[in-house]
């Protein structure tokens, strides 16, 4: 009687495990890591999007750069870039996010865009938008000992990418006016200024041109910049350019210095072209880089997570 309720007993345990076993070995053969569940997700994902990305300018960089990365992903076969214009992107992104709707949208950084909003870059795995570059200062030759003073003072000033993308925010919240934007940092952030001009003397009305180019975070910190030194005596002048006569002043001496080099890549044949005729001071901005962003409630974090258009 014991050995019989033991054999039946050891039969139901047999095919209760050979039941388990069996259907842990469907489940795993249907979807072994969750990947048909992502592959359906991100395969409706692409199709709400309607396999668009939202762009900006047409024949900007960045649009360019989107459109070979269509050319190479397999992830973005049949997907097409809907160019307008940066603001007209913005409005696209604010009104997604607003409904919660997925949307991929051009971005680069620094830009208010991730100070105002819960966005994210797209992994890049083929690397078509390039490694993260800097902001650089340059200075023209012979700075350091004319001016020693302001030299050490642009030599010291860096700020923090969420700083500053905090602070661009603030400028589109004032319709970009930098002057004031610029005072009100400096004004909050005394003891940044303070470690910038530790040690510095300050001179009575020596003139210094920085020049600049027309993007807003150069804007911004070049103001900065701007204020810094009139705080140590400087009569400051700044003159906005396109980054080929910016490389080309600094070289040539006709202005002092600049605040608006990006490198490696997006200065960098302007740099070569340059390079010797101007003192490389280091960077001033770390982290700069373009891409393409989503909004953070999208389960998606690689382009290669979208799903090509059938």
């Amino acid at each position: 009687m014991f050995n019989s309720n033991w054999k039946k007993l050891g039969i139901v345990s047999i095919l209760a495990l050979s039941l388990l076993v069996a259907g842990c070995g469907q489940a795993e053969q249907e979807d072994p890591d969750g990947g048909d569940e992502q592959k359906e997700t991100t395969a409706n994902v692409s199709e709400e999007l309607e396999y668009t990305i939202t762009g900006i300018e047409p024949g900007a960089g960045q649009t360019e750069t989107n459109e070979k990365a269509i050319d190479e992903y397999e992830s973005l076969a049949g997907w097409e870039q809907e160019t307008s214009s940066a603001a007209a992107m913005l409005t696209e992104l604010g009104n997604a996010i607003e409904k919660e709707e997925p949307i991929v949208v051009a971005a680069w950084s620094p830009h208010f865009m991730f100070a105002k909003h819960d966005i994210k870059y797209l992994e890049d795995p083929k690397g078509v938008f390039g490694e993260e570059e800097q902001i650089t200062t340059i200075a023209r030759k012979g700075l350091k000992d004319a001016m020693p003073n302001a030299y050490t003072i642009l030599d010291r000033i860096h700020f923090d990418l969420p700083v500053l993308e905090e602070a661009l925010l603030q400028a589109q919240q004032n319709n970009f006016d930098f002057e004031k934007v610029s005072q009100e940092w400096v004004d909050d952030n005394q003891e940044t200024v303070a470690e910038w001009t530790e040690g510095v003397e300050t001179v009575d009305g020596t003139s210094i041109d920085l020049v600049l180019t027309p993007w807003d975070a150069e804007k911004f910190t070049t103001n900065v910049a701007k204020i810094v030194l009139q705080q140590q005596g400087f009569d400051v002048t700044l003159t906005p350019v396109d980054p080929a006569v910016m490389f080309e002043a600094v070289a040539t001496g006709d202005s002092d210095a600049s605040l608006s080099p990006w490198m490696p890549a997006t200065h960098g044949k302007l740099y070569e072209e340059y390079e010797g005729q101007f003192e490389d001071l280091g960077e001033n901005v770390t982290g700069a880089r373009i891409g393409l962003a989503v909004p953070t409630y999208m389960d998606i974090e690689s382009i290669d997570d979208l799903e090509p258009k059938n």
